[in-house]
């Protein structure tokens, strides 16, 4: 095998520092004597390759040379050397570096895995603060994930369906690479986590195993699937108490994590994680197992009894709001919710004022990014058209990247807070009873703003006065809202007692008690606001998108001409393409998506202007812009075949007909992204 140019003196570099490594390495006697040397001690003896090397071409030249004078040539020597495995053991300690984009990375011998990872994962070096406290976490292999137990194994390079385990802790987030699901998945990864943060404020001096203990924060770890079609499903949603580690014999403990399924199969054992909990620096002293399992089992009483008080003070309101007119009994009025483990839980524990940081600038920015979240109800097993009831904890929603109409409303109430609006999630239904839920906002001038968590859509509400005369012309609705039993925040939770709960008709003074039974204010706050002894979970931050927009717009444009020219083949037409018309459809794409995010339409002048120069006299242009959440080309192709409008452009027969298609990716946080896609065709008009 030729080496590439440059690569044969790197290589003799990389066997002479060997060779001088290794005359300070012992091995063991019997290793010397299965190939056959002698050694002067009984224990071991110090390997030195450099005499070793010389010792054995003085000993071929006596051989080869003593009965005729004959030169010996290079490859006698290197298969001498190659006889007495000297050339293997030499090779088998060497490790060869190679550049992976601009960072050295050490080869491996072991095998490579058996799918394709779109995003190869590159290794970074991590600073570590010594004054600082972390939790280091391994995940070291799963076992007992039955539901693959057949799964054949794929083959090399081919795509298959993956494991990704997304963990938050403080602030912090970690995704680990992508394994191929299996019974037993090869889990391997590392997590550092910060226990000690000044953000969070804590002091600046290094805490000890007994202030860490009051750290009561747990581990969330999401395990999501994602099958060859790239469609996530939520496996598991598992909070992990990391403490016990504090009392670990020298700040290392091994737990089994039995992570169980997620809605109707909460109950049902899905699989199970070896993970390593690792305290870096040591611990000094640690604490008594005693010590800790009070700990716990002080906190678990101080949040049931929390919790029981809350319960018995829901009751109490619900029977008098019942006792306020017997009709009330049918509204949507909604106190709890079950998480995706089954866990019921007070609804205004589900929002709280989240900032995006410098990903998102305004608020109808964070609308667009919410409503391109892909929508999915939750799954029911069996038939009968129920809706599964499943609120997901903010982790499961957005590393999912889906979720049903509760998680947006709760997600875009929770953002709308966090850029100072006073605003609530609405319990209600839309046309033909269907339960929904939606956002409001509450203007300083009483103005009332009804947002659409799946499309980002705003709505003006005006009420509508039943007790006017005919003659008074009323305001007509334009939302989709019929009905609305509840309105409820991190901090406030109004029922509707007004005579009828048709939204149209309904005043938003939250205010007036005859029109609004609140809750108590401190009843929600023992039990939802973020606290040392709570069972409500952490809001995790926002991460920046991972997708290249540049780069998936290309990719899905090229895959796109490909399946048009076949579909078009098929039909037994030929397919020209023009790149200069494809390029002035981009102005339009952006234009729609600027809409979309703030209500204003701009540019549409010149996209006309530039169309009409493109297209001569006597030919006709045709367009068709369809969006999507996904960034499945053969998937979003036949969704636009199924347009009449789309398939007459796509399968367009003329005079002189030539195609265009553009694409525009937007990214959005946490890899959201809003496609645009185009197709367009000019031909020439024969009457």
């Amino acid at each position: 095998m030729a080496l590439p140019p440059g690569k044969g003196s790197e290589l003799k570099q990389l066997i002479q520092q060997q060779l001088q490594k290794s005359n300070g390495k012992w091995v063991d006697l019997q290793v010397f004597a299965r190939k056959g040397f002698k050694a002067q001690s009984s224990e071991c003896v110090q390997m030195d390759v450099h005499g070793r090397i010389r010792e054995v071409l003085a000993e071929t030249i006596r051989e080869e040379l003593a009965p005729e004078h004959q030169q010996l040539s290079t490859e006698d020597l290197i298969k001498a050397l190659r006889q007495r495995g000297i050339i293997d053991d030499v090779m088998k300690e060497l490790k060869f570096v190679t550049d992976v984009n601009g960072k050295e990375r050490t080869s491996s011998p072991k095998p490579s895995t058996h799918f394709v990872d779109r995003e190869p994962p590159v290794l970074k070096k991590t600073n570590i603060d010594p004054t600082r406290r972390y939790l280091y976490l391994q995940v070291l292999g799963g076992k007992a994930f039955l539901e693959h137990l057949q799964e054949p194994d794929p083959l090399p390079g081919q795509i298959c369906s993956t494991f990704t385990l997304c963990l938050h802790f403080r602030n912090q987030r970690f995704r680990s690479k992508p394994v191929p699901c299996a019974c037993e998945p090869d889990f391997h990864d590392g997590f550092l986590l910060e226990v000690h943060k000044e953000s969070l404020g804590d002091g600046s001096k290094m805490v000890d195993a007994t202030t860490m203990l009051s750290v009561c924060d747990p581990v969330h770890m999401v395990l999501i699937k994602t099958d060859t079609f790239g469609e996530t499903t939520l496996v598991a949603s598992y909070f992990l108490e990391w403490r016990s580690v504090l009392a670990a014999e020298n700040g290392i403990t091994n737990v089994a994590v039995e992570l169980l399924g997620v809605g109707t199969e909460s109950k049902v054992s899905v699989g199970v994680l070896n993970v390593r909990l690792e305290m870096y620096p040591p611990l000094s002293k640690t604490l008594s197992p005693e010590i800790t399992n009070t700990q716990f089992t002080l906190e678990r009483q101080k949040i049931a009894e929390k919790e029981r008080l809350f319960l018995v003070y829901a009751k109490q309101w619900w029977r008098e709001y019942l006792q306020i007119r017997p009709t009330h009994n049918s509204r949507l009025v909604k106190i709890f919710a079950q998480d995706e483990n089954g866990v019921n839980r007070p609804v205004c524990s589900y929002i709280r004022p989240l900032r995006a940081g410098r990903l998102l600038d305004t608020p109808r920015q964070a609308a667009r990014f919410v409503s391109v979240l892909g929508y999915e109800r939750a799954p029911v097993i069996g038939g009968g058209g129920g809706k599964q009831e499943q609120w997901c904890t903010l982790l499961a929603f957005i590393c999912r990247n889906k979720g049903d109409c509760e998680d947006h409303a709760n997600l875009l109430c929770s953002l709308l807070l966090g850029y100072g609006l006073e605003a609530f999630v609405c319990v209600g239904t839309k046309a033909k009873g269907v339960p929904h839920t939606w956002v409001m906002t509450c203007g300083t001038d009483g103005t009332i703003t009804f947002w659409e968590s799946l499309t980002g859509h705003r709505y003006i509400h005006r009420p509508i006065n039943p007790d006017d005369p005919p003659i008074v012309e009323q305001p007509k609705p334009l939302y989709p809202y019929r009905t609305i039993g509840c309105v409820f925040n991190h901090q406030k939770f109004y029922g509707n007692c007004q005579p009828s709960d048709a939204v149209e008709v309904c005043v938003f003074d939250l205010h007036d008690e005859s029109k609004w039974k609140p809750m108590s204010a401190e009843a929600i706050k023992s039990v939802c606001s973020p606290g040392t002894a709570s069972s409500v979970p952490p809001f995790p931050p926002l991460c920046a998108s991972a997708i290249d927009a540049a780069v998936t717009s290309n990719d899905i444009e090229l895959q796109l001409r490909i399946l048009v020219s076949e579909h078009r083949k098929d039909l037994g037409l030929s397919t020209v393409w023009d790149d200069h018309l494809s390029y002035l459809l981009s102005p339009a794409l952006a234009a729609y998506e600027l809409e979309r995010a703030t209500g204003i339409s701009a540019g549409n002048e010149e996209f006309q202007d530039a169309v009409r120069r493109a297209v001569p006299d006597g030919h006709t242009f045709k367009g068709f812009p369809i969006h999507f959440v996904y960034r499945n080309a053969r998937r979003a192709f036949a969704t636009c075949l199924r347009s009449p409008f789309c398939e007459e452009i796509i399968c367009c027969r003329g005079d002189q007909v030539r195609l265009a298609v553009r694409v525009r990716v937007f990214a959005y946080p946490e890899s959201a992204c809003a496609v645009w896609i185009m197709f367009a065709c000019k031909y020439r008009s024969v009457l």
